[in-house]
């Protein structure tokens, strides 16, 4: 009786191997058919136009100036990260500029008010923010000058004030040093930076070390 396999190499080939795993019973498994590849769906945003530079760059600029102002210098690299074209850049941010949504002066005293009594900054540290967001040097300067020296000293002695409390535990020496050098990375000069340290450790009934004359 011959195999209702033969002649036919690939239901002989799934006989056998039911041969061998032990069943021997029933016609062949039906071969399967291999299913076409699906038709890709056309994407409208993909296929359409490519999109205008300027209208691009314009929601760019809009979306970064939301609920934050920004320096133009920030702005122009965001753009130039986005691959905006160079004139297309610089007509927009000079557009933004002449209707007020960028003003660097405006930013400058704006970044001031914010860091000077919130972080305790002095000029000088305030002066190297500006300087990396972009801000012309005389821009900066005009706005800094706007600083009261008072509000200056008073912003360090916040610090101060603040930074002793974790200090009890440590010799006058030690806590001025930690306190001198705390300042002087808020920017304050030296000058500045020890005499509002020797006064507040006065006033917390410690007195400034004498400093080693053999050195």
């Amino acid at each position: 009786m011959s195999e209702s396999w033969r002649g036919d190499v690939a239901a002989g080939v799934e006989a056998w191997t039911r041969g061998v795993s032990g069943d021997r019973t029933g016609p062949p498994a039906p071969r399967s058919r291999p299913t076409p590849p699906a038709e890709a769906v056309p994407d409208p945003v993909a296929d359409g136009p490519p999109a205008d530079p300027e209208a691009v760059a314009r929601k760019i600029l809009l979306d970064q100036l939301t609920g934050q102002a920004r320096s133009r210098q920030e702005l122009s690299d965001k753009l130039a990260a986005k691959n905006v074209p160079t004139d297309v850049a610089t007509r927009l941010l000079d557009r933004f500029e002449e209707v007020g949504l960028i003003d660097d002066e405006a930013f400058a005293r704006a970044w001031i008010a914010s860091r000077q009594p919130g972080k305790g900054l002095a000029r000088r540290a305030l002066g190297q923010e500006l300087r990396r967001k972009g801000i012309d040097d005389e821009v900066a300067k005009e706005a800094l000058d706007e600083i009261d020296p008072a509000d200056e000293q008073e912003a360090a002695r916040g610090l101060v004030r603040k930074k002793l409390r974790s200090l009890s535990r440590v010799d006058d020496t030690t806590a001025t040093r930690r306190l001198v050098g705390m300042l002087a990375r808020k920017g304050y000069s030296s000058g500045v930076a020890f005499s509002v340290v020797r006064e507040e450790l006065a006033a917390a009934g410690r007195d400034e070390p004498e400093p080693d004359a053999s050195r």
